[in-house]
Parts: C-alpha cells; structure tokens; sequence
C-alpha cells in the first residue's frame, strides 16, 4: 500500500472513530488493523464507552471490552464468561462446527489438556531448548546480504519460528516452512487475491494439513514417549483417546500460538527500534536491556489483538448488560494502550519500570502457555543480533497482516549497512 494511501486511509479512520455515533462504532475491521489505522477507535472507546456494544457485524453482534482492567475480569472469570466454541470473533470451522482446543475449552477439561502439553516450555525443557535456539538463530543472521535490501519476516522472523515449532511437534526441519504456511492459512480471511481466495479452498487446506499430522500422531503413538507435543498428546492419559477434530483443533493452536507471538514480535521490535531510534542507540549502548526491550515490544506490539469469550449467564457488567449467549471481546491491543493502568501507552520505552505489565498473553487460566519459549527466543535473537549488526534499517512501511485477530507483518523491508 503506497504511503500516500496509507496516510489517507488513517485520517479517514481518525475522523470517522471521532465523528461517528458510538453505536455505530466496529473495531473489527480486518483493513483498519492491516492500515495501522484502528488506535482511534479504541481511544475513544477507552473514554467514553469501555463497554461497547457492536450491533451489526458479519459475525453477529459483540461486545468490546476495551480498558485493561475489564480485561482482567474477564479474562479471569470463567465461571461467567467462558472459551467454549471458539476464541475470535470469527468462528474457526473445520467442516462442521467449531474446532475444539483446549484454549477454547473451560475447567476441567481445559486443565486437563493444558496439563498435558505445557511440559514441554517448562523451565528445565527451555533450558535444554536454549543452546540450539542460540544456534539456529546465529546460523540465520550469519546467512544474511549486507548491504542489500531483503523481507526480515520471511529471512528472519519466519525462520526461527519455523525452526522451533519444527522442534517442538518432532518433525522435519524441511517442512518448517510449510507449517507456517498452514499457520497463517488458519487465521487467513478468505478474499480475492488474498492467501486463500474463498472458504472452500481454506478447507481442502485444513485437509491435507490434518492428514499430516494425522502421521505424525500414527507415528508417535506406535512409538516409545518422547519430549514433543505431538508424542505428549499420543501418550498423555488425557488426550490419548480424544477424538480427531479434537486432536487437530489442539495442533491448530499450538501452531498457531506458537508461530504468531514471536514471528510478529521479532519484526516488530526492528520496526518499534527503527521507529524510535533514541531506543535503539539506548539499547546498543546496554545490551543488559534486551529482556525488558522484549516484554516492552510484546506490549507494544500486541501480536494478537484479540481474544472472545461468550457470556454463560446474563451479567451487569461496567453498567452494561451482557447477556446470556452474548460474545464478549476483549481487546489486549487496546487494554495494552490503557492510560490508566500504563504511563504514557503509547510510547516505545524499553526501560520501563515494568515493562511486563501487558495483557498480551492473556490472564487467568488461558495465559499463554509458550509465553517464556516467546520471551527466550526474541531475547535470544537480539543478543545474536546485536554482537553483529550495529544497525539494522527499515527501508519502508512494513506490509500488515489483513486481520482484526493477529496483528502482525506480512513483509519488512530492511537493510544492514555495509561496516565502512
């Protein structure tokens, strides 16, 4: 999108968040977010309607939940608002209904899946994981042009995540990339010219996706335990004999999770860095600042914008009411821009004072659970990058995912200058 466009298209969502009726304001529009353009909208909702009524949506109705503390009450009260059926406001389907996962489930089951697999991001597993990440990440920047232009997502951000999802299912490193393939056609909304062009093709997508992990489930279960997901789900008392969909909705999530956090974090802090360049001579001058730097960007950044839950019972709730079977959104990119709760939001400042208060890995029972494995490998990745680049420069506006869920980078124009 040229920037000409870009410019034109945020001063029309600028006057239109301000100059609209409240009720006829809709943060969940795919273009505002691939725009940049959808701050407006959720700073005057933070003011004047933190809970937010949307009436018409090609989903159906929703509530907005915009301010960082009603986030937090809702993200932690399950009892009333619950992950059952699906966590966008678009319904993820495979076929007929929606996929279950386990983040999408409530207590018990919910515990009893997330108990399965959360061994292997547990401290002792990140340990071992450590040295190999270090290792992939230097092989990557070491293979890198200087002085010549390339795409950071598809060089860098892809090809670490890739690598370590690969890892963590126990699959082949030649199929990395085909992983996040299947990862970005998950959260893809079908349109012309887009990564898949109608709900049909999505599907015979999800198809051969399935059938491969299919054989890699086939393979573990016949085989002795070892430390990946998928032999974690093969043999775990709980998810051993859980149905198909089940299973796949699960390899649909951790795929997910694991690919969109840091793969849009990592192209982040260089477009947050570039952005602020006061930041980046800061964090070049003391490198003891990246894991503060880290938790800052994945605050700024927000790399998924949203979580839905859906109220279980009619609820009073910031003088609204929610009614039974009502969708409830609540929006981490905005929560995290929260005036209130985090000195001036909207600022990039990589030596906060907590710089991992955030809401973008959730709360409650649903907080992220590969949140430290995303933590490790961006600060990872900034070590590397800064014992060998003293600069890395973005050369143009990023191109941004078309999504209100995943708020993220398609591309990243950048150049590492030639060492005079």
């Amino acid at each position: 999108m040229a920037d000409g466009a870009l410019a034109d298209i945020k001063a029309q969502a600028e006057a239109d968040a301000w100059s609209l009726p409240l009720e006829q304001l809709n943060p969940a529009q795919p273009a505002l977010f691939q725009a940049d353009a959808h701050w407006p909208i959720f700073d005057r909702l933070r003011k004047e309607d933190p809970v937010h009524y949307t009436a018409e949506h090609e989903f159906g109705p929703y509530w907005s939940i915009t301010k960082y503390n009603d986030i937090m009450a809702v993200d932690t009260n399950h009892q009333v608002f619950s992950s059952e059926g699906g966590i966008t406001i678009a319904e993820q389907t495979q076929g007929d209904g929606p996929l279950p996962m386990f983040i999408a489930m409530d207590p018990p089951r919910h515990d009893v899946q997330r108990k399965t697999v959360s061994p292997a991001v547990s401290p002792t597993s990140l340990q071992v994981m450590a040295p190999l990440i270090r290792e992939r990440a230097a092989m990557i920047l070491d293979s890198l042009p200087i002085g010549e232009e390339f795409d950071w997502v598809d060089k860098v951000s892809k090809e670490l995540t890739g690598m370590t999802l690969a890892t963590l299912f126990g699959m082949p490193q030649e199929d990395r990339r085909q992983l996040i393939y299947w990862s970005d056609v998950v959260t893809a909304a079908p349109m012309p010219g887009g990564l898949v062009e109608s709900l049909e093709q999505k599907m015979q997508i999800f198809v051969d996706y399935h059938a491969y992990f299919t054989k890699l489930w086939n393979e573990r279960v016949n085989a002795e335990p070892t430390g990946d997901l998928i032999s974690m789900l093969a043999h775990g008392e709980a998810t051993r004999n859980m149905e198909p969909r089940e299973y796949f909705g699960n390899v649909v999530l951790l795929t997910v999770g694991g690919n969109d956090t840091t793969r849009n974090t990592i192209s982040g802090s260089i477009y947050a860095l570039n952005q602020n360049p006061d930041q980046y001579d800061k964090l070049r001058k003391r490198p003891e600042l990246i894991p503060s730097m880290v938790s800052e960007t994945i605050r700024w950044q927000t790399p998924l914008a949203h979580m839905r839950r859906r109220a279980l019972r009619d609820i009073e709730f910031g003088g609204k009411t929610i009614r039974k079977s009502d969708k409830v959104v609540m929006w981490y990119v905005s929560g995290n821009r929260d005036d209130e709760v985090i000195e001036n939001p909207n600022a990039y400042i990589i030596d906060r004072e907590r710089p991992r208060q955030h809401i973008s890995f959730g709360f409650g029972i649903h907080r992220c659970v590969g949140n430290r494995l995303a933590e490790l490998q961006l600060t990872i990745i900034w070590e590397e990058i800064l014992k060998r680049f003293p600069e890395i420069v973005v050369t143009a506006e990023p191109k941004r995912v078309y999504s209100s869920f995943v708020k993220g980078y398609e591309s990243l124009p950048v150049v590492i200058p030639r060492r005079i």
